[in-house]
């Protein structure tokens, strides 16, 4: 992998890139179809050192995967602005993490079962009194008749950059380049 050019800027505690990965809610996936880049956002959840995300098991993106299984997987989040009077030095505050690897579809049904339960005790913790079911990942079809695939990207390299906020630079509604001066 090509080395980060603000380096800086880079993280490499792994279980602060960890506890990001479990928290954050939507990650967009990239692909290559044929020549085209093709980016999708994407609900996920980061369980045993892999990312796992589901979707219909027939579609643009099924179909992809097929033809090249290798991704990559970015997560960001935005923490706020910071005012410059100086325009070219006004910023903004994120963590950001790039998981790369090989994308591979789940065929073992105690698996997924485990990684639809991560997701829901990330998505909706303690909604449901009972966990998941296998019956239900073997039954379910959507409303447009297809199954639900869920896949699996195994890290070749992962990649995690922050920009940390300056609180006294944050910029909020009303704040004018006088009170900088």
């Amino acid at each position: 992998m090509n080395a980060m050019r603000q380096s800086t800027m880079e993280v490499t505690d792994k279980e602060k890139i960890n506890d990001f990965l479990h928290k954050t809610n939507i990650g967009h996936l990239g692909l290559v179809d044929e020549n085209v880049p093709y980016v999708i956002p994407l609900n996920y959840v980061w369980f045993h050192e892999c990312l796992y995300f589901h979707g219909a098991s027939e579609g643009r993106k099924t179909r992809i995967i097929l033809k090249n299984n290798h991704a990559c997987f970015t997560v960001s989040e935005a923490r706020g602005v910071m005012s410059n009077p100086i325009p070219a030095k006004v910023d903004t505050a994120y963590m950001s993490v790039i998981v790369f690897g090989e994308v591979t579809l789940l065929e073992n049904i105690n698996e997924s079962r485990d990684v639809m339960q991560a997701m829901l005790n990330k998505y909706v913790p303690g909604y449901y009194e009972k966990p998941l079911a296998k019956s239900h990942l073997e039954r379910y079809v959507s409303a447009l008749g297809s199954k639900t695939a869920i896949y699996k990207i195994t890290p070749s390299h992962i990649s995690a950059k922050e920009n940390k906020l300056d609180e006294v630079a944050k910029f909020t509604p009303g704040r004018t380049i006088k009170m900088d001066s």
